[in-house]
């Protein structure tokens, strides 16, 4: 329906993406744009651990979120391209799957990540993070580097618990990435004035608290981190008069996000100790 609304064709059929490839698409594609179920456990990963769509492994942990990634950049072809919407933990999951993060990192596809501020979604409450992969930057002065972009301050708030971004907006920061890729920005929303802001050179720069270029080395010494937070830093501030309920709000919003996310943790902490104890009885 989706497809029809926009007037566009495409071949659907319907399957288990863990478990097939209906359209076999191994190195396929040239674009691939996903929004994929966050968190999702109980996946038999014993069944397609050696599936070549997963080139760097199973995650230890039952979350498929790195198998989702692998599978998106699996299916791009040589100078493919995907952009995608992840759970904020997975640019800074640990263990195997920071190994996994560490290999897609390695191998220079890695292109820009963006932090997204909480309630984009109607469903989910969450922060999220759009990773961008880029397999033809491999040949570019960019393939040693990764763009971070803090987005979370950036937003249109629709209502007490929905947010979204203006066309100006994407379009602003759709910009940061052209003027990083040496390419010409658009104007089609009327967001020249705020990349002027920004950007008075008309030339990428790093800007505090909304932008940075990381290599790969410096990523190394975050621990292979993908969270744009802790390379951006924090704006400079000037002094000067804010609204207090709607600081309020944001703080609370925050409080909600952190509550929601200890929830979590305690219901798979308690899922992790009750297969221990079945499997010692």
């Amino acid at each position: 329906m989706n497809l029809a609304v926009h007037g566009q064709e495409g071949d659907i059929k319907q399957a288990n993406s863990y478990y097939e490839d209906p359209h076999k698409a191994l190195g396929k594609f040239d674009f691939v744009m996903a929004n994929p179920p966050f968190n999702v456990d109980k996946v038999d990963m014993e069944r397609i651990k050696d599936d070549p769509r997963f080139p760097y492994g199973m995650p230890r942990v039952d979350n498929a979120n790195y198998i989702w990634i692998q599978l998106f950049l699996s299916s791009l072809n040589d100078t493919g391209k995907a952009g995608f919407v992840m759970a904020n933990s997975a640019a800074d999951a640990r263990a195997s799957e920071l190994e996994i993060r560490k290999q897609i990192i390695e191998s220079r596809v890695v292109d820009v990540m963006i932090s997204i501020a909480s309630n984009f979604f109607y469903t989910v409450t969450l922060p999220c993070t759009l990773w961008f992969f880029d397999k033809s930057k491999q040949d570019t002065d960019r393939h040693d580097k990764v763009l971070f972009i803090d987005a979370r301050h950036l937003y249109q708030q629709v209502s007490r618990a929905h947010r979204e971004f203006t066309p100006q907006q994407l379009e602003f920061l759709a910009n940061i990435a052209r003027l990083y890729r040496g390419e010409t920005p658009e104007n089609r929303h009327d967001s020249a004035d705020l990349l002027k802001t920004k950007f008075p050179d008309g030339e990428y720069v790093d800007v505090p608290g909304l932008c940075k270029v990381a290599t790969i080395e410096e990523i190394e010494a975050q621990g292979w981190s993908l969270n744009p937070g802790r390379y951006v830093g924090v704006a400079t501030q000037e002094t000067e008069d804010f609204d207090f309920m709607q600081r309020f709000t944001e703080l609370n919003d925050a409080l909600e996000i952190l509550n929601a996310e200890a929830h979590q943790l305690e219901e798979r902490i308690a899922e992790n100790v009750a297969k221990i104890l079945e499997n010692t009885v």
